[in-house]
């Protein structure tokens, strides 16, 4: 088993940024791609960013591109997810999640395991 926690969201003005980390502990032995997606209300969780184990492949969504920057410190086990000029459609609980794969997921499907998630508020 693994467990995600989650930490770094808040409220923020339009405009701003926040760093969101997610810390993995127990199984953590071995490579594993790591993902951030959100969840805003009333909509499907999406996909945001995605990293492979050594940080030499990063994936993003359309919207957060040039804004977001997702990395890991396979030290602390941490995957981090720089978000720069935040904007209202941002809003979202943001989860983070673990594949043991060799592929670096952009589907929830493709993740073992999730953080109970942590709330990103952008204010207008």
């Amino acid at each position: 088993q693994v467990q995600l926690v989650e930490s770094g969201g808040g409220l923020v003005q339009a405009g701003g940024s926040l760093r969101l980390s997610c810390a993995a502990s127990g199984r953590t032995s071995g490579s594993y791609a790591m993902g951030w997606f959100r969840q805003a209300p009333g909509k499907e969780r999406k996909f945001v960013a995605a990293i492979n184990w050594s940080g030499g492949r990063t994936y993003y969504e359309e919207s957060v591109k040039g804004r977001f920057t997702i990395s890991r410190d396979n030290a602390k086990n941490t995957v981090y997810l720089q978000m720069d000029n935040l904007k209202p459609e941002d809003t979202a609980v943001y989860y983070c999640a673990v594949d043991f794969s060799l592929r670096v997921p952009t589907a929830e499907s493709g993740y073992d395991y999730w953080g109970q998630g942590t709330q990103v508020t952008v204010s207008s």
